[in-house]
């Protein structure tokens, strides 16, 4: 059943859109009014800017389960242990938005479905750019940023795991 489950959630997810909007200057972290930073000794999180988010499925309780697909040219293993809540996510960004800094409580497999995505991990400036077609895996806890450096809008679709009753998301500081 959650096999069905995650088969099914999967391919709903590769027909819907996420859009993301930043209204930083493309490249740039420098804080400004409305930026991704926050003040110098602040530990005040950073709200998104830009972003409309849809749940669009969830959360939906998974028993434990362990799911495997193994063939000579390729290995997936999901196992979980305790029972976990699924989402699908859509996020849309307008141009110069962003999502503020944050973290999940489990793990998000994310796919850009048009524009281009840059994330930023907390602690590292180097910017990692996803264009449409392509996507990432956030692990759990790790504390993020996504803009729309681009002039269109930026879409997203996300498909998170998380555990049972936990909060989706976590606002966190700026890390820099």
């Amino acid at each position: 059943m959650a096999t069905r489950f995650i088969h099914k959630a999967l391919a709903t997810a590769s027909g819907i859109a996420l859009a993301f909007s930043l209204a930083a200057t493309p490249g740039s972290l420098a804080a400004t009014p409305g930026s991704l930073a926050a003040t110098p000794g602040s530990l005040a999180p950073t709200p998104g800017q830009g972003v409309t988010t849809t749940i669009l499925t969830g959360p939906v309780e998974l028993e434990d389960f362990r799911i495997m697909s193994n063939t000579p040219e390729h290995t997936a293993v999901i196992v979980t242990r305790g029972t976990s809540d699924a989402y699908i996510v859509n996020n849309v960004i307008v141009p110069g938005g962003h999502t503020g800094w944050h973290s999940h409580p489990g793990v998000s497999f994310v796919t850009v479905r048009s524009g281009t995505a840059t994330e930023y991990h907390g602690g590292d400036p180097t910017p990692h750019v996803y264009s449409a077609g392509s996507g990432f895996v956030e692990e759990a806890g790790r504390v993020h940023l996504i803009r729309n450096e681009g002039n269109t809008p930026l879409e997203l679709v996300a498909f998170q795991l998380i555990p049972y009753g936990a909060v989706r998301r976590i606002d966190e500081p700026a890390p820099f």
